[in-house]
């Protein structure tokens, strides 16, 4: 843990790690939900004549849908479509997605919020989705650890993750923070890339199929399991941030 920290603070050159922010991606971080995405992308994409594979679901999460749409659709068919092609086409793919049974929450979540608040620091989540329904959710869930003006969505970004942007908004959003007082918690290659492009401490939690060495190839600083390990190693790993 404390090596860890020590090659982050190296790598970028910080003086001093002071973390005052957690900030969540939401899908196979906080809710065990990507079984069922992977589901409804490889259904919905099926329909407009595109291929899409769990492994390509898992691999573009974190994205946005549009951005992902897009890109499938110019690989496949060799042509550009608008946004607002691309729109209509993952509305198809959010209707599929709320047919089926609600995703549970990942056991040690809340726990794990409950220790960071105690910690005297804030929570915040970055999703590259827009969908009201699942912000609604996370409001019902966390609300005793989140507030809306805390939630970084699709929609409050021109570019998503990979890009460094709904993690700088994100810093934003909780206190306009630096990048060696955040925190970030991913399970995705493409928000991995995007939490380390913003120069966060990321912790990467393999909750997925995908090898770990596609967390740790790029840039992820601590890997683990589950948000339950972290949760259990929560106090060991504060002590190095004080």
């Amino acid at each position: 843990m404390q090596e860890a920290i020590s090659k982050y603070l190296s790598k970028h050159g910080f003086e001093a790690f002071k973390p005052k922010a957690v900030l969540f991606d939401m899908d196979g971080v906080l809710y065990n939900s990507m079984p069922n995405h992977a589901c409804a992308w490889q259904q919905a994409m099926a329909q407009f004549g595109i291929t899409m594979t769990a492994h390509d679901a898992y691999a573009t999460e974190g994205a946005r849908g549009i951005d992902t749409i897009r890109m499938m659709v110019k690989a496949q068919q060799g042509h550009e479509i608008s946004l607002e092609e691309a729109q209509k086409m993952y509305d198809v793919k959010t209707h599929l997605f709320h047919e089926m049974p609600e995703a549970r929450i990942f056991y040690g979540v809340k726990s794990l919020m409950r220790k960071i608040r105690q910690c005297g620091m804030t929570i915040g989540v970055v999703t590259g989705s827009g969908q009201r329904p699942l912000l609604n959710r996370l409001l019902n869930d966390f609300g005793e650890f989140l507030d809306e003006n805390h939630i970084v969505t699709a929609y409050d970004v021109k570019r998503g993750k990979p890009y460094p942007d709904p993690y700088l908004m994100g810093m934003q959003k909780v206190g306009d923070i630096q990048p060696w007082e955040t925190i970030v918690v991913e399970n995705a290659p493409l928000g991995v890339r995007a939490a380390t492009a913003a120069r966060c401490f990321t912790i990467a939690v393999n909750t997925g199929p995908l090898p770990d060495h596609s967390l740790t190839d790029v840039g992820a600083d601590l890997l683990l399991p589950s948000l339950y390990r972290l949760c259990r190693q929560w106090d060991y790993f504060f002590q190095y941030t004080l």
